[in-house]
């Protein structure tokens, strides 16, 4: 117990450190928010996929996905990594960065008033951003609450309000450059933290081959394939590759995802972290699905059934020896810290630079602005571990389903607008406005009239995925019959995917020299 409280103190000591050691990058909006567009390939490729990756995915959807596709759930955390980090970046990476900085917005919900010419779309926006990214808050405790009762008998009241305090510190005193310097640390946590707990679950059944063996004699009611859990598709390929979609495209629509693009620093650094955000993504993600992919070795149905997903991935991990406990510890504050740290300063900045900005607050009113940002990361980071704890102690089941509602919502709002807007000069305002309405109805009525849905999509995760990809239909479908938008305005933003840039001759020979 001395070891693991020691471990967790010197976390926390760190990440306080670290805030104010960021302080000096935090004296502007621009320098708090984005970091002043000047953060290298490793911070931003570490703050991508550790917002990417928190505690929902190691305990939650590992547990859950694991105990229902075996070694097969492994492909979601592949699709992670190569469609939501490697071909993310590879698509908006470098785009993202230019017309962001072209437009001069800072946020998601800016970027589309400004490549719209609406400040309609910016409020429109703001308001599907703060509905949805405050359940989805909440939910990130989750994970926390049975691991922390099994290594340290604490209550999860204490846990909720540690986490909170501790994020909110580091956060308000260093802005981006502290969530940025922290999630590198954390992500390192993640990396071997990770790597040795697959090493030592795997060993307590003979390894990888010996578990594997073990996985293929498991018979399940819902199933009669032999071997199933342990086969490469798993039972149901087409719910694997509805988890694979939203887990993965769906990064591409998260604010706080996106977010990561507009503060890097070059294309150089672009390209190193397109390779790095990879590499932590097959590590990080393959590793926690491949890891709950082994869980029905460790728990029975009744159990599952009684206590809950959220039972399995602890009850993996319980007889693991105590500095590799704490070690695990460490790893869940990380992954939740991280992505907690990302959603409050996406929340707060939005809602003061999209809402309050020209409002309540004038427009070159900076340090006013960055008061407004601070207060509202406390008042968010309030506000969740009250719903985290509301949900812990009432056993309320609905906030947490909200998290799936959450990603399908904000994914299938704003994936098509947002890509499209920064390749196709003809989308319109108006299939904007419609891929809005879309994505949050769909999910809407996932959440409050399930039953008048297809069996299908009954499943938030399904009708997530399904939100998503109707969107990428709409904007162009509406695009046509919609009145176009104004020249001056598409020729403003897309300038500067023209603008000339000298390279080096290994990047690109003169026009000259190809005899033309």
């Amino acid at each position: 117990m001395l070891i693991r409280l020691l471990m967790l103190i010197c976390f926390f000591a760190l990440m306080v450190y670290v805030g104010f050691a960021c302080r000096k990058h935090a004296t502007d909006v621009d320098g708090f928010v984005l970091g002043s567009r000047s953060v290298g390939p490793w911070l931003t490729a570490f703050a991508y996929g550790t917002s990417y990756f928190s505690a929902v995915i190691f305990v939650g959807y590992a547990g859950q996905f694991g105990w229902r596709f075996g070694v097969a759930s492994t492909w979601i955390g592949l699709g992670n990594a190569f469609l939501g980090s490697l071909l993310a970046w590879r698509v908006l990476g470098r785009r993202t960065r230019l017309m962001t900085r072209q437009l001069s917005s800072s946020t998601m919900p800016e970027f589309f008033a400004r490549r719209f010419a609406s400040p309609a779309l910016r409020t429109g926006a703001a308001i599907i951003v703060f509905v949805f990214l405050i359940p989805y808050t909440a939910s990130l405790y989750n994970g926390l609450s049975r691991l922390f009762g099994m290594a340290f008998h604490m209550d999860y009241t204490v846990c909720i309000l540690l986490m909170a305090v501790l994020t909110g510190a580091y956060v308000i005193l260093g802005g981006y450059m502290a969530t940025a310097m922290n999630d590198f640390i954390q992500g390192i946590i993640m990396l071997f933290g990770i790597v040795a707990v697959i090493a030592a679950v795997l060993k307590t059944n003979g390894g990888f081959v010996g578990s594997l063996t073990a996985l293929a004699q498991v018979e399940d009611t819902t199933t009669h394939i032999p071997g199933v859990f342990a086969s490469f598709f798993g039972s149901d390929p087409i719910g694997l590759l509805s988890v694979v979609i939203l887990t993965s495209l769906g990064t591409w629509g998260l604010p706080q995802m996106v977010g990561k693009f507009y503060a890097i620093k070059s294309e150089k650094a672009i390209d190193k972290g397109t390779i790095i955000s990879t590499v932590f993504a097959i590590v990080v993600a393959g590793g926690c699905y491949f890891l709950g992919g082994f869980g029905r070795l460790f728990t029975t149905q009744d159990i599952v059934t009684a206590s809950g997903y959220d039972s399995i991935i602890p009850s993996m991990l319980e007889k693991l020896p105590d500095l590799l406990i704490g070690v695990v510890m460490i790893l869940v504050l990380s992954a939740s810290m991280s992505t907690l740290s990302s959603l409050v300063l996406t929340s707060a900045s939005t809602l003061t630079l999209d809402v309050l900005r020209g409002k309540v607050i004038k427009e070159n009113d900076s340090k006013g602005q960055l008061l407004s940002i601070r207060l509202l990361i406390v008042a968010f980071i309030a506000v969740s571990a009250v719903l985290a704890i509301i949900q812990y102690k009432s056993a309320v089941t609905f906030i947490a389903q909200l998290m799936g509602i959450s990603w399908g919502a904000l994914a299938g709002a704003f994936l098509a607008p947002f890509l499209y807007g920064l390749y196709w000069k003809k989308t319109t305002k108006a299939s904007v406005w419609c891929c809005f309405v879309s994505g949050v109805g769909i999910m809407v009525v996932n959440m409050v009239a399930k039953p008048v849905l297809p069996a299908f999509l009954q499943s938030p995760i399904n009708c997530g995925a399904f939100a998503m990809l109707v969107g990428l239909l709409i904007v162009p479908i509406v695009s046509a019959f919609t009145r176009k938008p104004d020249s001056d305005i598409i020729d403003f933003a897309f300038a500067c995917y023209e603008e000339k840039v000298l390279v080096s001759k290994k990047t690109a020979l003169s026009e000259n020299e190809l005899g033309e």
